[in-house]
């Protein structure tokens, strides 16, 4: 493992190169090594090269960190105020993919980095991938797999419940390097279209890049300003991976990742999967069950059973995908097999029931169309005589298209929706479910508006006994924390909360 350390001069030259420096002073300070990179003040340690980002950024931050062992700083404008060397750029997010990616020495070449993208569906498929590549690093006296979720990551090091979907690049070296040397094998990592479009994985070639599906979603003002944009971003996973796995059921999208993929210098190998296209690997005789689902899956090379622990029809796109992930990475069969069948995802597709069995309340992270759709559908097929109810929110400031898309979901399929908190951030949670609330009732849907998340729960757990009902509670999962103002805040789970509105029945 490299951990040869760089001049700042090194660093000047290497953004330069790139064309985006605007302006720069290094002082005597230009033969000193930089130590740690970091945009954290609570971060900084002796020869710090700090990085000023974020819209909400303030020169005390600076300050801070040149007081507690920063010598030197990056910024997309010059602090009169701060007596320190300064390189200033124009393109803080490409600044930052480079120097992440010389301050770890290309890390991500020492590990075999499988990366996942779509709309709906990394979360599920990579804890598939997560149960069958532990299975075969224990078979092989190897330690446990990391991953990097929007639900948990694990690096080898540090353990936690994930704030972002995909983290910045500084913070994404980071966890790659201490999977490298905890001795950790492979990691396997959810890639948004935010990551792609503000380059947090620039630089960065995946032994494996896969693609899910394809809709609308993380339309707004500060996210993707049209679905072409989303679209585009998407894309770029296509460039930076040596196998691109392509699910060909999502004919649009997979043809546009093929060419992308045929075009780019990195892609060696293209592998389809799919269960109503010919493809590569294709699924066949689907049977559910309530406690899982069996199907089975071919190729040239097999021809097997499978079964997922997990309900719901859509779980077998996610199956097939990690199926065909490790068919390229050449894993042995029985662990495919064993890894998908004890496969579990926290907050994902978590089903409880009230003694009599007449009240079945499933929790998921259901939160954009494609997900809401796929859950609706599977639910309606899976318990086709029970009223449908739905508690559910929308996020402030981003994905603000989701209000009307999810709205008017909910009023066509649900018997009731419930309106609550789901990460309000600045925006105030009554007025989103007001806004929620008008696409709703043109559907011709009924709603109500409860602020309070767990007493939205309760309240819709104890109006189902009046009849056969399946509750949905979705976004959220397992997550303990709800986004205010700027802050992350402590909260109890859905998972906590529907289990206490049962037991209180």
């Amino acid at each position: 493992m490299n951990t040869q350390r760089y001049k700042i001069e090194d660093y000047y030259n290497l953004l330069k190169d790139a064309g985006i420096v605007s302006d720069y002073n290094l002082g005597e300070s230009g033969m000193s090594n930089v130590n740690h990179v970091t945009f954290d003040s609570n971060d900084v340690k002796y020869g710090t090269l700090f990085i000023c980002k974020g819209v909400h950024f303030k020169a005390e931050y600076l300050a801070d960190a040149l007081q507690k062992g920063a010598f030197a700083y990056i910024s997309e404008k010059k602090y009169e105020e701060a007596d320190a060397p300064f390189i200033i750029v124009n393109d803080m997010r490409s600044a930052m993919a480079l120097i992440a990616n010389k301050f770890y020495n290309e890390v991500w070449r020492s590990i075999d980095m499988i990366g996942l993208t779509g709309t709906k569906g990394k979360s599920t498929t990579a804890y598939y991938l997560k149960y069958i590549l532990d299975d075969y690093s224990k078979m092989a006296g190897e330690p446990e797999t990391a991953i990097l979720s929007s639900i948990d990551t694990y690096d080898g090091v540090k353990r936690f419940e994930s704030h972002l979907t995909t983290p910045e690049a500084i913070v994404l070296h980071d966890h790659i390097n201490n999977a490298v040397k905890s001795d950790i094998k492979h990691l396997v990592m959810e890639v948004s279209s935010q990551a792609l479009k503000y380059q947090r994985t620039q630089g960065i070639v995946y032994n494996v890049g896969a693609f899910l599906n394809l809709g609308e979603d993380h339309i707004s003002a500060i996210e993707h300003p049209t679905f072409e944009d989303y679209a585009a971003s998407k894309l770029i996973l296509a460039g930076q991976s040596k196998v691109c796995v392509v699910n060909a059921d999502d004919e649009k999208f997979s043809a546009d990742v093929i060419e992308r993929a045929k075009a780019s210098d990195s892609c060696e190998r293209i592998i389809t999967f799919g269960m109503e296209k010919d493809a590569d690997i294709t699924a066949y005789d689907i049977k559910p069950g309530r406690g899982g689902i069996k199907f089975k899956a071919k190729s040239e090379a097999f021809d097997e059973e499978f079964e997922i622990g997990l309900t719901g029809l859509f779980n077998v796109s996610n199956a097939l995908a990690a199926i065909a992930i490790c068919y390229v990475e050449n894993i042995p069969m029985p662990c495919i097999k064993s890894g998908l069948k004890k496969a579990r995802v926290s907050g994902r597709m978590e089903v409880f029931h009230d003694e009599s069995g007449d009240i079945t309340v499933i929790v998921d992270y259901a939160h954009n169309r494609m997900s809401m759709e796929a859950l609706f559908d599977s639910t309606k097929k899976e318990y086709p005589d029970s009223k449908i109810t739905i508690v559910f929110g929308c996020p402030g400031t981003k994905a603000t298209s989701r209000r009307k898309i999810l709205g008017e979901i909910a009023g066509k399929y649900a018997d009731m929706s419930y309106l609550t908190e789901e990460d309000p951030g600045e925006e105030d949670v009554h007025e989103i479910s007001k806004e929620i609330a008008v696409h709703v009732a043109a559907q011709g849907g009924k709603y109500e508006i409860i602020d309070d998340r767990g007493e939205a729960i309760n309240k819709a757990i104890k109006d189902a006994k009046k009849e056969k009902t399946v509750v949905l509670v979705t976004a959220k999962g397992r997550e303990t924390r709800q986004k205010r103002g700027l802050e992350y805040i402590d909260v109890i789970s859905d998972v906590e909360y529907v289990k206490e509105a049962l037991k209180n029945l």
